[in-house]
């Protein structure tokens, strides 16, 4: 079995060549504006266009925790939209990040890395702004995509 590849760099410039999706964790209330997001949105403005679009349209669709959005950014990159956290803030119930939404989200992921042939670059998803551990996530990432055979790249900035 392969393990999580670590480099420094930035996770919107995968240096590899095939197909990428480059994963990252959203919350389930609409934001779009703080940590990773502004990298994407630098860079392509679609994912953050049909994120807001299927939380607009939440009622008719399966936007929540758990659930993955696939967004085709460029020739050979996709960006998926991963509802991993609630809210926005760490309070009473704790952080923002939901290791089980994480969980179920990397499980739909491998899906759509297997069918697309690709494979996945991210930040240390959930434990930026969403305040998770990597202790905790590093495990999910390893068993939903690794563990499946997909090639995992995640990238520490600076």
């Amino acid at each position: 079995m392969s393990e999580i590849r670590y480099v420094r760099g930035d996770a919107t410039v995968p240096s590899v060549k095939g197909v990428k999706i480059i994963a990252h964790v959203c919350n389930d209330i609409g934001g779009w504006g703080k940590g990773f997001v502004l990298a994407l949105s630098r860079r392509w403005p679609e994912p953050e266009a049909a994120y807001r679009a299927w939380h607009r349209d939440r009622a008719a669709n399966d936007f929540g925790l758990g659930a993955v959005q696939l967004v085709h950014a460029e020739r050979y990159v996709w960006v998926a939209n991963m509802i991993g956290q609630r809210g926005v803030r760490t309070g009473s119930k704790g952080v923002p990040v939901r290791y089980e939404a994480v969980d179920t989200a990397l499980d739909r992921l491998a899906g759509h890395a297997l069918e697309l042939g690709a494979s996945v670059h991210m930040p240390r998803i959930g434990c930026g702004l969403a305040g998770g551990t990597w202790s905790r996530v590093e495990p999910l990432v390893e068993n939903r995509l690794v563990g499946r055979g997909i090639p995992v790249t995640v990238y520490d900035h600076g």
